[in-house]
């Protein structure tokens, strides 16, 4: 004989498990999916901007460390900075008016030009301007990047 009781009911418990854990691979999945849509919406330009300049101002340092400090070495890089110092504005849109922003943009454009129109020729002279150029990044940070 069983000692099954007739009249009592299997228990739901499996059931309800497998609810919350569907629940919740589905909760995970649309809150990727959601995200990944913000993540699309939002404007990438500011940030790549930034990792540009970030990215040629590390190879003019890698070229000092290297003691590659002639003009051909260095001066694509102040170049490629005074062009992408001309988007500052654009890259930021909600500070175009800021007198604040005007002033550290035309401040990084100013170092730029100085340093293109006159090549450091020796590595004391592209540390004289990288200090310039990250003087003027340094100042505009301080007042908008928190």
């Amino acid at each position: 004989m069983s000692s099954v009781d007739p009249n009592r009911r299997p228990s739901n418990a499996g059931r309800y498990l497998f609810l919350l854990i569907l629940g919740l691979v589905l909760g995970v999945v649309a809150t990727v999916m959601a995200m990944r849509a913000l993540e699309q919406r939002k404007d990438h330009f500011p940030e790549a901007l930034m990792h540009v300049q970030q990215w040629h101002m590390g190879q003019l340092k890698g070229d000092m460390e290297q003691n590659r400090c002639n003009a051909t070495d260095v001066l694509p890089h102040l170049q490629a900075l005074r062009l992408s110092a001309n988007d500052l504005e654009a890259a930021f849109p909600d500070l175009r008016d800021d007198a604040r922003f005007k002033t550290a943009a035309s401040a990084m454009r100013a170092a730029a030009d100085k340093a293109v129109a006159n090549p450091p020729l020796t590595c004391e002279g592209v540390g004289a301007a990288m200090k310039s150029l990250g003087e003027s990044c340094k100042a505009c940070h301080q007042d908008f990047r928190g």
